[in-house]
């Protein structure tokens, strides 16, 4: 069988020295292939499986059409399968993140569409399926999604949420204000038919508007998320909701006094959160309130960061990805930042991340995401990287803080019998990274291959692929 020389200096270099796959990828896709052949035995790995369970070493990952078929020190490894050695590496399960995007922020309530950088950026960071958080050109999503399903574009399982349900306010031009309860009610129809799989409602919808997508969306089979602000959370949950994206700080329920459907001043929803206590009665009531009604929360730490003054920049190697344009805009309002003495955001993220630990303790389903938008910074794969560091820094684990990058994700998406976690049957989605993320979570950056339905992808030729583009396409 076909096994990596001891010689070559790199993982890619030794993988590179191996006899391909006589099969012909489409040329949007061959340059990035690391590992192709229909059988492929991962051996020597450390196995962090996605479960919680502690990570198992000198495991074989035996890996056959796509999926996995064993796990385990003793596996049996076929005469023909082409043979990886993975000695002082890691593999986890693919990332499935729920609060992504396919545009980036060009300033001035702009946005433009990114449908070649992130798709590669995604999967290079290890994220192998991911649900849009809201679209602003919903056709070019589903025409990525079909590309990358096809085979005939890199990156993760795209599944597409449909344009933002908004009323009238958001000063976003490429978003429509909904007129009414039955105009709600078509947008779900429409976008059902040409592909949407959820939709996403927004700060200035009306509760009678939110029910109305609720309704249809589940008579579909579909599944309803939230950025609210003229509806609460509470309210929201009562009407049925399945998700709420950012967590608690941008909840509404605490502002005193505060008019139905009707989204509050943004200082009166600041003021509400710096008054609340964590561990009181108002926070832990809406925290069983959503336990109890199985709404499932979006922690979103990455974007919320970029706001805290003091903490560190996006990395060299995401700014690097940048159009120059785009990442000296991102430097010069970041500087701005901070330099804000009062910024309510040092205590603001602390909040959060208290709360999500606690809605975690009480039993609710935290999902995560990245939201590539704000001012600019988060930049996708690598910020989903991130977002599992921001987790442990809140008080998970890393096996934690994985699961919640992957199990969770997947449970939430109902796909937890394919894909979230390594296990015989299981799709062969997979991070391989130097180091051991169980231990020390930084090394969940040092990924070396990405495999998405068993076939290997090489992150860095993906990476260098956009390097400079990102924001501009």
């Amino acid at each position: 069988m076909p096994r990596l020389p001891r010689t070559c200096s790199t993982l890619l270099a030794c993988l590179a020295a191996l006899p391909a796959f006589a099969a012909e990828r489409p040329p949007l896709v061959r340059p990035f292939v690391a590992v192709d052949a229909p059988t492929v035995a991962l051996t020597h790995v450390r196995v962090i499986d996605g479960t919680g369970a502690p990570a198992r070493a000198d495991q074989t990952i035996l890996i056959a059409d796509g999926r996995i078929q064993a796990v385990g020190a003793a596996v049996a490894v076929p005469k023909d399968a082409k043979v990886v050695d993975l000695t002082g590496r890691t593999a986890f399960p693919g990332l499935v993140m729920v609060h992504e995007h396919l545009f980036y922020p060009a300033g001035e309530n702009a946005y433009n569409q990114q449908e070649v950088s992130f798709p590669r950026l995604y999967l290079a960071g290890g994220v192998t399926t991911m649900r849009t958080g809201g679209s602003l050109e919903t056709y070019t999503d589903l025409n990525i999604q079909k590309a990358i399903d096809a085979g005939q574009r890199p990156g993760p399982a795209i599944h597409v949420t449909g344009p933002y349900l908004e009323g009238p306010g958001l000063p976003i031009l490429s978003v429509k204000a909904l007129r009414d309860v039955a105009d709600a009610r078509r947008m779900v129809e429409y976008w059902s038919a040409e592909g949407a799989t959820s939709f996403k409602t927004y700060m200035h919808i009306t509760r009678d508007e939110l029910g109305a997508v609720i309704e249809e969306a589940h008579r579909r089979g579909h599944k309803v998320t939230g950025h609210l602000c003229s509806v609460t959370f509470r309210e929201a949950a009562s009407l049925g909701i399945d998700n709420l994206e950012h967590g608690f700080v941008v909840a509404t329920d605490f502002v005193k006094d505060k008019q139905p459907d009707a989204c509050p001043a943004g200082k009166d929803v600041t003021a509400s959160l710096l008054a609340l206590d964590p561990d009181g009665p108002e926070a832990l009531g809406l925290v069983d309130a959503l336990v109890a009604a199985k709404v499932a929360i979006t922690s979103t730490l990455p974007v919320f960061e970029t706001l805290v003054p003091g903490r560190a920049p996006a990395p060299d190697r995401a700014l690097d990805a940048l159009l120059p344009e785009v990442r000296d805009q991102y430097l010069r309002i970041r500087s701005r930042i901070a330099v804000d003495k009062d910024s309510p955001w040092p205590k603001l993220l602390d909040l959060e991340m208290k709360l999500e630990r606690t809605f975690v303790a009480r039993g609710g389903l935290l999902v995560s995401g990245t939201d590539p938008t704000g001012y600019g910074g988060v930049v996708p794969g690598f910020a989903n990287q991130r977002v599992l560091e921001l987790l442990v820094e809140a008080g998970f684990t890393p096996l934690e803080a994985i699961g919640i990058g992957t199990r969770n994700g997947a449970r939430y998406l109902g796909l937890e019998d394919r894909i979230g976690t390594i296990a015989p049957g299981k799709q062969a989605d997979l991070v391989i990274v130097e180091g051991d993320p169980s231990q020390k979570i930084a090394d969940v950056e040092k990924v070396e291959l990405v495999f998405r339905a068993g076939l290997g992808y090489d992150p860095k030729k993906l990476i260098d692929s956009v390097k400079g583009v990102a924001g501009l396409r």
